[in-house]
């Protein structure tokens, strides 16, 4: 999910870039990036910049909605957390 959200912020972003924000490994981000591919959250485009190969990163509809429902969960989670409140412990005398 961490490559998703370096995507919100822009349409697409090169996977040299992706890595090195990051810090992974190209390994281990293409492993990442192929099962949010393989679940559709994510397309890859492999062209050429200047005779370069050059990957791009580009999050789909089904991503964006995915990530936003698994933001949304995570507030709800810390804010059922901050609801509860522990009882104190009762104290008692042992003397």
């Amino acid at each position: 999910m961490a490559a998703l959200t370096a995507l919100t912020t822009t349409k697409q972003i090169d996977f040299v870039y992706l890595c090195n924000i990051l810090k992974l490994t190209d390994g281990n981000l293409g492993s990442h990036l192929a099962k949010l591919e393989n679940a559709g959250y994510i397309k890859i485009k492999k062209t050429f910049v200047s005779r370069k190969p050059c990957t791009f990163i580009k999050a789909t509809h089904k991503g964006r909605n995915a990530f936003e429902n698994h933001v949304a969960t995570l507030k709800t989670i810390i804010k059922s957390g901050k609801t509860r409140q522990k009882r104190p412990k009762k104290l008692t005398n042992s003397t």
